[in-house]
Order: structure tokens, then sequence, then C-alpha cells
């Protein structure tokens, strides 16, 4: 697990080059606290920080081929190394390295661009090729590992986080005020684009080619649902089979391995699985004082179940607040989702104590866990029958959000567009200018037209892979994770794991009640006792009650106040807003705390020296 950075262009110093590439390199050193490596000719520089994992003595990086004509920078860890380094043996190719990173090198010599479609992992990587004068990246199949660019003329930079760009000469730093209210509504920007104007997050399973100063970005895997008849019974087995194989595979390192537990059935069959190989594998939980908040008590009646040691930790409102500085820092755009924050604690405390662990996200989205998609087999009912007959019990019980929703296309109705804000009138009510922006389901439609043949909860449960899953939810469990140089793997986001996932019947999914039946099922047949039925928690917060207490509430209020709220927001409304949850009329926890987190994010890259003092 690394940092990576780089940059094109024409004629520039070498030893200059490498400078700047360290420069930049030394604003992401948290993702590698273990070393550092760079690279630069007339065309190109790149950059390494270096967590140490695999090959600890022989994985250095920038690595380079044979002759020294390729050079790559690499993000992360590829699960079937040996057995591609295996089938390259057996083409010719030497290697000088146990390391998994040697695989790229001689993977693109042997199959080109068509390398990624051979990898399992997580990965984002940049190779340069110094005889054609070709950058090619390309980032894994799920969106685990980052990768960002930015394109100004003929040059092109990239990085693992944005942040390291802002040490280039090059680089323009300005904010993409347009798109503000898209992430007012759904916390992040469902698309490529980012806070920073002209910066750009190359899409999972997609490679980028630059070659004199054309770029050219392309998907490489679109794996698709395709369910195929089965028994219950068959798919748990299957499931079951197919984690086994992943938590194995995502097992590999030269460095102690853990596992995150929260008692939830998720990251249970993660440690279950870890633990059969690994016994007494060292675990970690977070909770609050606040015990209707906290996932310790299950977290501990889980480990228990499972003969686990569990290491706890715990999150007061002090620490909460105090943390969110750094934490939007670590982020590079703002994230106002308060789980963030117990898994920043969550990663602080296991890098104590290991250097990699497994957790559970992605089970979600590849097996029907959230309540939105039971939602959505309900509104796929409520389709058929007759749009008019909707529209006019639309119209005569406009306060019914299930009528209103369902006389409205799926892209509107289903998309998580209105996750902070139910409409676009509610939210601009807070923005001191217009900015014309279409309503933010209009930014998922493209994701929903390219599914219309999906039945609507499976259609929702893709678009959510395509968005949420990338952009919310890998997004801080890699930032959180990489603030304090410690690994987080996820079993679930496997190959294999996703092709029994995209064979499951609907039915096996999720119903108009019940959510990962198949994967329930699987684990009644591993885990002890009652943890298979355990109920989906999330990471939840005591935010809401918090923001009713004195002192938070006057820290919260100066900053809703302030110069930067001035600049974008109607401040008035927002304390109006802040007034009526402290009073208790309404509960607007989710709307402050986006707020709150985007002023702060701003001051941080807009207004105070980079790198800050944290």
């Amino acid at each position: 697990m690394c940092g990576i950075v780089g940059f094109t262009s024409n004629g520039h110093d070498p030893a200059a080059a490498k400078r700047t590439a360290q420069a930049m390199a030394d604003l992401i050193r948290h993702r590698g606290p273990d070393g550092e490596g760079y690279y630069a000719d007339t065309r190109a520089a790149l950059g390494h920080r270096r967590l140490s994992i695999i090959d600890i003595d022989g994985g250095g990086q920038p690595m380079f081929n044979e002759d020294g004509a390729l050079v790559v920078v690499f993000n992360g860890e590829i699960y079937n190394y040996r057995a591609l380094r295996t089938r390259l043996q057996r083409l010719g190719h030497r290697f000088a390295t146990d390391s998994d990173t040697e695989v790229l090198l001689h993977g693109y010599e042997a199959w080109g661009t068509a390398l990624p479609r051979r990898l399992r992992g997580m990965f984002a990587f940049a190779l340069w090729d110094r005889r054609t004068g070709t950058l090619f990246c390309a980032r894994d199949l799920f969106g685990i590992k980052p990768l960002y660019y930015y394109q100004r003329g003929r040059q092109l930079l990239f990085a693992s986080e944005i942040k390291a760009l802002l040490a280039h000469p090059a680089f323009e730093k300005k904010l993409n005020e347009a798109r503000l209210p898209d992430w007012l509504s759904m916390e992040y920007l469902p698309d490529s684009e980012t806070l920073f104007a002209g910066v750009y997050e190359l899409p999972p399973a997609h490679t980028l080619l630059w070659q004199d100063g054309r770029l050219t970005t392309a998907r490489y895997a679109a794996p698709q649902f395709r369910p195929r008849p089965g028994s219950l019974r068959h798919y748990a087995g299957a499931i079951g089979d197919a984690l086994a194989d992943s938590a194995a595979a995502h097992r590999i390192a030269d460095v102690p391995v853990g596992c995150f537990l929260s008692g939830g059935v998720d990251s249970s069959l993660v440690v279950r699985e870890t633990a059969r190989n690994q016994p007494a594998v060292q675990c970690f939980a977070v909770g609050y004082a606040e015990q209707a908040y906290s996932e310790l008590p299950a977290a501990r009646a889980a480990a228990a179940a499972l003969g686990v040691p569990l290491h706890e930790t715990t999150v007061t409102a002090a620490d909460f607040f105090a943390a969110n500085r750094a934490i939007q820092w670590y982020l590079d755009e703002p994230m106002p989702n308060p789980a963030e924050v117990p898994l920043y604690f969550l990663c602080r405390a296991a890098r104590q104590h290991v250097k990699v662990v497994l957790s559970g996200e992605g089970a979600d989205e590849l097996f029907g866990g959230y309540p939105l998609y039971q939602q959505a087999v309900w509104a796929g009912r409520w389709q058929a029958v007759p749009r008019a007959l909707r529209r006019a019990l639309a119209g005569l019980l406009p306060g019914c959000g299930f009528l209103r929703r369902g006389a409205l296309p799926r892209w509107q109705r289903a998309a998580r567009a209105n996750y902070v804000f139910e409409t676009t009138q509610e939210r601009d009510k807070y923005l001191l200018r217009s900015y014309g922006a279409p309503a933010p389901a209009r930014r998922c439609k493209p994701y929903f037209d390219a599914v219309r043949h999906l039945d609507e909860p499976t259609a929702v449960q893709w678009v959510d892979m395509q968005t949420w899953l990338p952009r919310d939810i890998l997004r801080k469990a890699d930032r959180m994770s990489m603030a304090h140089g410690l690994e987080l793997r996820v079993p679930f986001l496997d190959r294999r794991v996703l092709a029994v996932a995209l064979a499951l019947p609907r039915r096996l999914r999720c119903t108009g009640r019940r959510g990962k039946l198949a994967l329930r099922a699987a684990a009644a047949c591993r885990l002890p006792g009652s943890l298979a039925e355990a109920p989906k928690r999330g990471f939840p917060v005591p935010l809401a009650d918090w923001l009713r207490q004195d002192e938070t509430y006057a820290r919260v209020r100066a900053k809703l106040t302030g110069p930067v709220a001035a600049r974008f927001f109607d401040t008035a409304a927002l304390c109006a807003l802040l007034d009526a949850h402290r009073a208790g009329t309404t509960n607007a926890m989710t709307k402050i705390w986006a707020f709150y987190c985007f002023i702060e994010w701003y001051e941080l890259y807009f207004e105070e020296k980079i790198p800050p003092v944290l």
C-alpha cells in the first residue's frame, strides 16, 4: 500500500522534476511512511511513498523492467500475483524480486493495455514507457484505490490524493463552485469531476493513456447482473466458498494482519474466515459512551462467540469535533458522512497493533443489504399500476412520499440524489446565489439509462456500485486508513465474490422486507448463534444529540456565521436550521454537518497554509 505521484511535460530538467515529484509525494507521506523513491527524465517524473507489506526488502519503487525502458509506481495489492508470475515465467520473463509490483512490468510487456483485466486485487498504478513516451494508468475494478489527474496544456499531473497536486507549479487551485449544489445534495459528486476545478477522478475499472499531449480514458470491465437459477442453499454455499477463497487471498502479507469487527454479519464473516487460518486474529471495534449508539456491546458478543481478542476504542464528542479538521484534510474533498470520524479513530487504534486490516465494506452493495433496495422492490411493484392512475393518486395525496416518487421516472425516484436535502428547493434556500444547476438526480440518469433492462432493486444496486460505493464508502475507507499508514483490505470486493453476487436471483438478494438473504444464509452455515441475523447498524453516531449541547452548539454556530459561511450561504437560514434542531422541532443533523464540513474543508484548502498544522 502506498501513495503515487507523477507528471509529464516536454523538455523539463530531470533534477528539477525529481524535486517537484518529491514535494508532491511529501504531501501524501502518510500513505507510505516506510520509504520513498523517485524517477525523472526529460519528459516524465514519477514519485512513490511506500508502506511495506509484501517483499519488504525488495519491493522498492519506482521499479524498472530489465532494460530500464519501463518504470512503474503502484498503490495497492495484487492478490493473484504469484499465479501471474508463474505464467509470465513460462513465457520467458525473468523476475528480480518477489513483489507483486514487478508483475505489472512483465504483465504490461506481455499483454499491454489488456493487463488490468487479468489482475485480482486493489490497485492504482502508473507505468511510463520511455521508448514510446506513453503513460499508462489503471484503477481497480471497484475503485478501492484512488487516482486523480489534472491536465493543463500538454502537461498531465496525477496522484493518489488531490493534495499532492498542490505542490506542482502548473497546478492552479480553484474551487469547482458550479458543483457545490450537487455536493450539498449527495455528499459527493457522482461522476468524475471533483470540487477542485480541472481535477478528475479516474473511474473504477478504467485506464488512462497519455501520449503526445493527448489523453484518452477507457473502461476495461463492465460487470453486469445476469441472474441464474439456483436454490438458497446452493448460493449460500457458493458465497461461503468464494468469501473463504477471497479472505485467504487477502491475508497475503509479510506483516501482521487484523480485522475490524462491529458485530454485524459482514465483519463477523470476514473475521471467521480469517480466524480459520490465523487463530486469535486481533480484532478492533469502536463505540461511544452513549450506549444507544455504540456498537461495542455487539462487537464484544461477536468476539466472544468467534473466540478472538478484541481491542476497543471509545470516541467522545470532544474527540469527534477535534479530529474533524484533520479528517477533512485527509479526505481531499469534504465529506459530511459522520461515519468517517469513528472510522478515523478505529484505524488509528488498529495501527498501534497491525499494519493490515480486513473489513466488511461492499457486502451491502453486492448482496442487497440496504433498506433502499427493499424500498425499490415495492416501488417496482407500484410501477405495474397505470401511470395515469399513479399520477392522479400522487396529486390527491401530495404529502405521501411513496406516491409522489412513484409518479417519477426511475432515475429520479431511485437515485441517492436527495440524500441530504429532500428537494432542490429546500437546498437552494441556504445558497447565496443561483447556480443554475440541474436537479442532482440528473447526474445519475446516465447510470440508470445503462441498466433500463434490470428490475428496480437490481438497477439501484448497480448504480450504487458505480457511485455510492467508490465515491463514499471506499473513499472514506481508503483515506481514514491511509491517514494512519494502515492498509485496509475488503474481501467482499473481489472478482470471485462479485461473480457469485452478479449471478444471484433478485429474490435471494432482497425482498420488500429483508435484505442479504443469500449472504445471511451463508452466514447461518458458518457463524455461531445469532450472529448470522445481526441487524445492520452501519456506523451510528450521537451527533444529533451532541448538536443540542451548549458547547457543541456554540462551536457549530460560530462556524456557520463565519466569513467562509457568509461567502457561500445564507447564514441567517443556517442559524435558524441549527436552532430548530437544538429545540427538537426537527432533526437536521445531516444538513448541519454538511455545511460544517464544507466550511472547515474550505478553510483548510483555500485560506490556510498548505500543508496545515494538524
